[in-house]
């Protein structure tokens, strides 16, 4: 997946502009690097879209523990966007990410995450009919 794919992914899914999507995939990848250890922030960089990859980098080793509360306070402010969609910007991006890496690498992100992180990042893949 390339970063125009990604962004018109995050955009598809939150029903934002490109520009809010590109703004919602930043700020989500910068705050998952936060709370994620370094190993795995950069693992999860090699496998995103190159004009992503910088905002994935952790300026940590070691996680930053935070709930779902301080996640989306974070993206918000960073995105500039109100709660509900920056909810449902760290949503989309962790379906975007779900849909374009391999489900045993998305796991070892989602395994760093608090249950609480896990209503927005469902690491069981939606159900399609």
């Amino acid at each position: 997946m390339d970063n125009d794919q990604f962004i018109d992914s995050v955009a598809r899914r939150t029903g934002a502009s490109a520009e809010q999507a590109a703004a919602l995939a930043r700020a989500t990848l910068t705050t998952l690097a936060e709370r994620i250890d370094g190993g795995e922030a950069r693992d999860l960089a090699d496998r995103l879209p190159e004009a992503l990859r910088a905002y994935a980098f952790a300026p940590d080793e070691s996680a930053e523990p935070f709930g779902l509360d301080v996640f989306v306070q974070r993206v918000g402010g960073r995105a500039d966007v109100e709660p509900d969609l920056a909810q449902a910007g760290i949503r989309a991006v962790f379906d975007t990410i779900r849909d374009s890496i391999d489900a045993g690498d998305y796991d070892d992100v989602i395994a760093q995450l608090p249950a609480e992180l896990w209503q927005v990042a469902n690491p069981a893949p939606p159900y399609d009919r």
